[in-house]
């Protein structure tokens, strides 16, 4: 095989490119490529080639074909499911993308298929001990918006706590001082945490609106302000909600909703 050139000041690795500009994931495009389905400036591409932002880009139809194949689906996860691989005997939460799980209030018109359980995977996630909504997606543009460096999407969670030995009307006992701190001002693993927004939804629950995510991380800020959580439930991502979808079951993400 030749060399490849080596790369000038100012170009990127092409399926890097591809990534930035929101054509594909990087694995998508490496498969692209490999195929001979990618062009730059008018030539099929190798791996591995470096392009500068200028650089002409060419996708072949049957790329944008496969892609369109693809899905997206939207869980509304139970507590006692990982969000990825099985782990400590708990099972992922794939398991539960069925025929007969499917939601029967979607009206997406996909039809149910085991070939489109290939590559599914969660983008982001949602712990054992919390339930609500998860994004189970082979559309690799899907996951970098979600969870890709610079995502910036804000997840939304209601979440019911315990102050001390308080477990009724905890928003007259817990200090306005502590919430202001859970706002901004909060550090995990030795990095400041991104400004949150966060108000009581009830005396007994609070509203989180997180534009990061880190392992645990509502639990583990509600313990640096002395708060136990009960109960955690994502309700949003983006502009899609979980709105009635059961407990359990799952539809595709519609034609029409962008997160």
């Amino acid at each position: 095989m030749p060399d490849l050139p080596t790369a000038p000041g100012g170009t990127t690795r092409l399926n890097k490119r591809m990534a930035e500009l929101g054509l594909c994931s990087r694995r998508e495009a490496d498969d692209w490529i490999g195929r001979g389905w990618v062009k730059v400036d008018g030539k099929v591409a190798p791996m591995g080639l470096q392009v500068g932002p200028q650089a002409r880009i060419d996708i072949d139809p049957r790329a944008r074909g496969q892609q369109r194949e693809q899905v997206t689906i939207l869980l509304h996860k139970p507590i006692g499911y990982v969000s990825g691989q099985a782990e400590d005997g708990h099972e992922p939460a794939v398991v539960l993308v069925q025929g007969r799980t499917r939601w029967k209030g979607d009206a997406a018109p996909q039809r149910f298929a085991p070939t489109q359980l290939k590559g599914l995977a969660p983008a982001g996630r949602l712990d054992i001990d919390s339930t609500g909504l998860l994004v189970l997606t082979q559309d690799g543009r899907v996951a970098r918006q979600l969870i890709g460096e610079d995502s910036g999407v804000e997840k939304e969670y209601l979440v019911r706590v315990a102050f001390g030995a308080v477990t009724t009307n905890v928003q007259a006992a817990f200090p306005s001082t502590q919430l202001a701190r859970l706002r901004h001002g909060l550090s995990l693993d030795g990095q400041p945490l991104k400004p949150a927004q966060v108000d009581w939804q009830n005396p007994e629950q609070l509203r989180f609106v997180l534009t990061e995510g880190k392992k645990r991380q509502i639990r583990r800020m509600c313990e640096l302000v002395g708060l136990k959580v009960v109960g955690l439930k994502r309700v949003r991502i983006g502009r899609v909600t979980l709105g009635q979808l059961p407990l359990g079951q799952w539809r595709y993400l519609a034609p029409h909703e962008r997160f």
